[in-house]
């Protein structure tokens, strides 16, 4: 087994969850061998070099693979997903924020992560929040990536329902582990996490099939060896 994990802090309290849970070593020691930006752990996934990821959504109805009711949304806005005003410019580390962006018939340079985050909270108003831009125009949440696996999907199942069932309370000393590294302030931090949510309920399965859709009929293409694209573009 063999998780690909995304090294952001929106999913903070799952790394927490993995490595407080009951698992074996060898499997706590790949999670940090196999760490990236989202579209790097997308590749990784679809070659099979790990066995379970929180894949970039627009990914999520890929065929092969299965799913599980876990994913990384933004109920309104999010901060850490942004777009500069300027020249069209898609996040090399983005699959899905950067087709959110065309989706919304927007343009500018998209911001993905801990680097937009950052920004963002020095100058909100140089930003578009492409999850609250969203939210503002069909009233629901967005889902930018859902877990899932290709191999053990039991296994990773039952972490999935024992995560749901936990309360996880962030350390001090990693909070200012990350705040450091990061250079964004442990409170910052704590408030961004409440933007955060995890469940995939009936209303994110309604956003991820509306996601989908107006993908799908701007005639995006998902390449397995590439990140998603338009045809023709």
């Amino acid at each position: 087994m063999i998780f690909g994990k995304i090294d952001y802090i929106n999913l903070l309290p799952f790394h927490i969850f993995l490595k407080s849970c009951s698992m074996n070593n060898s499997f706590k020691k790949a999670i940090e061998h196999k760490k990236g930006v989202p579209s790097l752990i997308n590749k990784k996934f679809q070659k099979r070099q790990v066995s379970a990821a929180f894949i970039s959504s627009i990914y999520s109805n890929s065929k092969n693979i299965k799913t599980l009711p876990l994913g990384i949304i933004a109920q309104k806005e999010v901060k850490s997903v942004i777009l500069k005003n300027g020249p069209c410019k898609d996040d090399l580390a983005s699959a899905t924020s950067n087709i959110l962006r065309k989706v919304l018939g927007l343009e500018g340079e998209v911001l993905i992560g801990d680097r937009a985050l950052k920004l963002y909270l020095q100058n909100p108003n140089d930003y578009i929040d492409l999850a609250a831009f969203w939210h503002d125009k069909y009233n629901l949440p967005f889902v930018f990536a859902v877990l899932c696996t290709n191999k053990h999907h039991q296994i990773y199942k039952k972490l999935v329902n024992n995560f749901k069932k936990k309360k996880i309370k962030i350390p001090q000393y990693i909070l200012k582990d990350y705040a450091k590294k990061r250079h964004i302030e442990a409170k910052e931090i704590k408030e961004y996490l409440k933007l955060i949510s995890y469940n995939i309920n009936q209303k994110e399965k309604k956003a991820l099939k509306l996601f989908l859709k107006k993908g799908k009929a701007l005639g995006f293409k998902i390449n397995a060896s590439k990140d998603a694209t338009i045809k023709g573009k």
